[in-house]
């Protein structure tokens, strides 16, 4: 099975067929996708200028979205280097039980739905890198009222997501699945309740 940056050359190579190309990138969420398989690619498809179900797209315009998942990924994978010595230098130190930030980020190692988006057609617009460089700052501050991604205020509990957790609060303006850790327990209680008022 061809990893991230095998797939990655086959999309820039100009030598292999157009559908080769684009299937490598669509291969490359398979091992990188910060919304989730789906949304990722709505989001690259929109930034690049070609549309998801676009067979034969601008060679460039698929070059340039694989540029803006490998510079996401490398944000991503930087932080992945720090938190695994944090957690080296914790375990040193005696500090053996994990935390939320923690419990969060091994269900999300690798990067797969770091920022999960449930509905694949609403998703953060700006750049892939500036979302998770939002989010990994978010993790390693205090937690807060509202989206770390786009500063809104509006939170709902969202149930059946398909992604682990399957229930949480989810950004009404972004539509990303916001971790629970960046969220002080009043934004969490007060997601909670407005999904009960929703039903009622």
């Amino acid at each position: 099975m061809a990893g991230f940056r095998s797939l990655a050359r086959q999309v820039r190579d100009p030598r292999c067929d157009l559908a080769l190309r684009r299937y490598s990138l669509r291969k490359c969420l398979e091992r990188f996708a910060p919304y989730g398989h789906r949304a990722t690619w709505d989001h690259l498809c929109s930034r690049a200028g070609f549309g998801p179900e676009d067979r034969s797209p601008d060679p460039a315009r698929l070059v340039a979205a694989l540029e803006e998942l490998e510079e996401a990924r490398s944000v991503w994978l930087a932080y992945e280097v720090d938190f695994a010595e944090r957690r080296r230098k914790e375990k040193h130190d005696g500090l053996r039980r994990p935390g939320t930030v923690d419990d969060w980020h091994r269900l999300t190692w690798g990067g797969f739905g770091v920022a999960w988006c449930d509905d694949p057609r609403v998703h953060p617009r700006e750049p892939l890198a500036e979302v998770l460089r939002r989010l990994i700052s978010a993790l390693e501050r205090e937690p807060g009222s509202g989206c770390p991604v786009c500063g809104g205020e509006r939170l709902s509990w969202k149930y059946d997501l398909d992604h682990e957790p399957s229930a949480g609060p989810v950004c009404t303006h972004c539509g990303i699945l916001v971790p629970r850790p960046v969220l002080k327990p009043e934004a969490l209680a007060d997601a909670r309740r407005g999904r009960l008022l929703v039903s009622a």
